[in-house]
């Protein structure tokens, strides 16, 4: 059974679903389980660029008085959520809101390689726990390395147009099927699952998928 797993790699629910979903796939319940990452934007007008984490946040919050705290702030339902699960965030680390898009062409053709899920473990690390810059093409390549891939070639895919219309039919796509925020999971290409729900959720819902996609 396939389960397309529409995600950001800036979103920290994303990641805590992730693990979340790890933890399930390791059981017997994940047999017969394929994965396929699949792109949303978050912040789709952030330019390409990206934005100093600081301006991105004085932006959505212009009463602030302390900028620099409020980078470094992890809400707390997010803080014990994320060491639920073995994480532990640093928001402060961030220099960097960056806009997506590469990362998510990145991540496909990971996935034409064998590699996407390692990819998506890579990326939310660097960015969650390490504050890298994962809007980076340099850094991007870096990641790309990290999982076995061939930087050169990653790096020529990134800087040509390959995988451009993919991405925008693909985000388009998840509107059209009806993903409103991530994480959502769409299982077998009949069940969605959103959000970042507990590995007993994730667990019993597979399972009844499954038996109803015979």
């Amino acid at each position: 059974m396939l389960i397309e797993i529409y995600s950001d790699v800036v979103c920290p629910w994303c990641y805590i679903g992730k693990k979340r979903l790890d933890e399930v796939l390791a059981s017997p319940v994940g047999e017969g389980v394929e994965l396929r990452w699949r792109p949303y934007q978050l912040y789709p007008g952030i330019p390409s660029n990206g934005l100093l984490r600081e301006a991105f946040l004085l932006a959505r919050n212009p009463a602030a008085e302390d900028i620099a705290a409020l980078r470094a702030r992890i809400p707390s339902r997010i803080r014990a959520e994320a060491e639920d699960v073995g994480l532990r965030f640093d928001f402060g680390a961030m220099e960097y809101m960056p806009n997506t898009r590469l990362a998510h062409r990145l991540l496909e053709y990971a996935y034409a390689h064998g590699v996407q899920h390692e990819l998506s473990e890579v990326l939310f690390r660097g960015y969650f726990c390490e504050g890298k810059n994962v809007g980076d093409p340099a850094e991007l390549v870096r990641c790309a390395m990290e999982v076995g891939l061939d930087g050169s070639g990653a790096q020529a895919f990134l800087e040509g147009n390959d995988g451009i219309e993919a991405l925008d039919r693909d985000l388009d796509r998840g509107i059209e099927v009806g993903v409103s925020g991530v994480p959502c999971y769409m299982l077998g290409g009949a069940f969605m699952l959103p959000g970042a729900q507990t590995p007993q959720v994730i667990e019993q819902f597979i399972t009844r998928a499954k038996e109803r996609l015979g």
